[in-house]
């Protein structure tokens, strides 16, 4: 019988129809746990169902919510048979490590490297282990799914670090480092590194298995975090949440899961893609793009895998992107160009060229950032001129590939970011990744020539520090003339109905990240504009 042999992160047997695209795909807002659909409507497999099938990928991209993402669809009983990837792949694995741990459920992982591409022509396989076999017709002999055979031999742990891995068996510190020890083994790295800080991406509520990942470790010993952590936007605005029409239920599930920038060259552990590259990119901190799950162990026991964009050599370009030179732009480019550039960096770190003169503020970086972690799953970007790792970096990129993008596939990403069939608007949606104070101020500027409400929604998600220093400003009350809504502490990829209008409509957005994950994510979406 024919088969292909990989590497196995996590082992098993098992048998099923497959699913192959050579496009990667992010599990949070591409996939609808309760139902197992792949929802991301940019994606050539929208539309099927992952339960009883196998799934072939290149790699995940976009949210580190991807492992909350394949939590759920564990505990749902809608996740896949099994996963196969082109590269290592982390994120969606790692939701796979805890659903073993909390939920004694497991699916095989298996990484083919360059023999990926040949599996697209078959309907049927199978895998055993790190082989997988091809054909027609195959039947595993389901044995049963094994633990993985990697050990944790190759780290070399410091005293403190044994002294968390001996605590009891019902402490949350020696769960959270087990946890992180698999962890560090697939990331190949050999020890771990003390991190100052920790940004939790992990207090969204995506469902049940959230809540019970978070509820069990808190129900452990010594649940207390190590180092000061902060966390990402949750799933409800917690002083408000009546007022926007959310359900009680989840209302209260979401706030019990949801009750200081790093410096330069400092080792944080964050959570939260775009967080994340802009941490990496803009700040020069060092972490890694930490799954949801592993960024709450980081933040127990103040380590993290020594590896990735920990470490120096990690961090350097693996491609030029070139950016055509435009005669005139505006706000709108620095998204557009972020989820162009990431779709063609893929998982490399890119040097983009040709937006110097371009002078972008870290509003723009920031959406620039949010757009281009939506679509690669790399951990950071360099900026040629701006960014501060590239300022130091040598010019002479002439060793690695080259890319000019040009202005037709800055078209083509607009055409496919803008699904509007006409040009009426239901709803201006403002504040993904959360508005600044700068964008705060520009939308005052907008708007004081009004003096009445918009007949069309305009509402603005942002933290409850930036919206109070707004107000303190004294610009709130410009806002307040037309009618906008202010929304704090959740983001536009939390909200639903009745926020978002229920007749449906065309939402207008700034954001190129929303204006990607909304049609699937949710179902009155009919169009969107960045």
């Amino acid at each position: 019988m024919p088969h292909i042999r990989g590497t196995s992160l996590i082992d098993g047997e098992v048998s099923g129809p497959l699913l192959f695209s050579d496009v990667p795909l992010s599990f949070w807002g591409g996939t609808e746990p309760s139902t197992g659909e792949i929802i991301d409507r940019h994606h050539p497999l929208s539309g099927r169902i992952l339960r009883n099938h196998v799934l072939a990928i290149p790699s995940g991209r976009g949210s580190c919510t991807g492992s909350m993402a394949m939590l759920e669809l564990m505990l749902a009983g809608t996740a896949p048979l099994g996963l196969v990837f082109e590269t290592p792949e982390q994120i969606i694995t790692l939701g796979v490590i805890v659903a073993r741990k909390l939920l004694d459920k497991s699916i095989p992982v298996v990484v083919l490297n360059d023999k990926f591409a040949s599996l697209g022509i078959y309907g049927h396989v199978a895998i055993a282990v790190e082989n997988i076999y091809t054909g027609p017709e195959i039947v595993s002999q389901q044995t049963g799914l094994q633990p993985p055979n990697h050990t944790a031999n190759q780290l070399q742990f410091t005293e403190d670090e044994r002294s968390l891995l001996a605590k009891g068996p019902e402490n949350a510190k020696r769960l959270a480092m087990e946890i992180l020890t698999e962890f560090a083994v697939l990331q190949g790295a050999t020890s771990l590194v003390n991190v100052s800080q920790a940004h939790i991406d992990a207090c969204v509520y995506t469902g049940p298995a959230s809540l019970s990942f978070a509820e069990s470790l808190l129900s452990l010993a010594d649940a207390k975090v190590a180092v000061p952590t902060s966390m990402n936007s949750i799933s409800i605005d917690q002083r408000r949440w009546q007022e926007i029409g959310m359900e009680p239920e989840k209302a209260e599930a979401a706030d019990r899961l949801g009750n200081a920038a790093p410096k330069s060259g400092q080792h944080v552990g964050w959570g939260e893609s775009n967080a994340v590259v802009f941490a990496n990119s803009v700040l020069g901190a060092r972490t890694q793009k930490y799954p949801d799950c592993i960024d709450v162990c980081i933040a127990l026991t103040g380590k993290a895998p020594s590896s990735g964009c920990h470490n120096l050599e990690d961090r350097a370009p693996r491609l030029v992107l070139e950016t055509p030179q435009l005669p005139f732009h505006d706000e709108s480019i620095f998204p557009l160009l972020g989820y162009c550039i990431g779709l063609l960096s893929g998982s490399s770190i890119p040097v983009v060229i040709g937006m110097e003169d371009m002078k972008p503020s870290l509003s723009d970086l920031k959406a620039f950032g949010a757009a281009f972690a939506t679509t690669s799953s790399a951990a950071m970007f360099h900026i040629r001129g701006i960014t501060p790792e590239a300022l130091a970096m040598d010019n002479d990129y002439t060793s690695l590939k080259r890319t000019k993008i040009l202005p037709q596939d800055l078209t083509r990403c607009w055409q496919d970011l803008n699904a509007a069939q006409n040009d009426s608007v239901s709803m201006v949606a403002l504040g993904n990744p959360h508005f600044s104070l700068e964008e705060f101020h520009s939308l005052a500027q907008l708007c004081e020539k009004y003096d009445t409400p918009t007949t069309i929604p305009l509402i603005v998600t942002t933290s409850r520090a930036i919206h109070d220093k707004f107000v303190k400003s004294g610009r709130g009350q410009i806002l307040d003339k037309v009618g906008a809504r202010i929304i704090s502490d959740t983001c536009w990829c939390m909200l639903e109905e009745p926020v978002v209008p229920p007749g449906g409509g065309n939402i207008m957005t700034n954001s190129a990240k929303y204006a990607h994950y909304a049609p699937g994510m949710v179902l009155s979406f009919l169009g969107g504009y960045i």
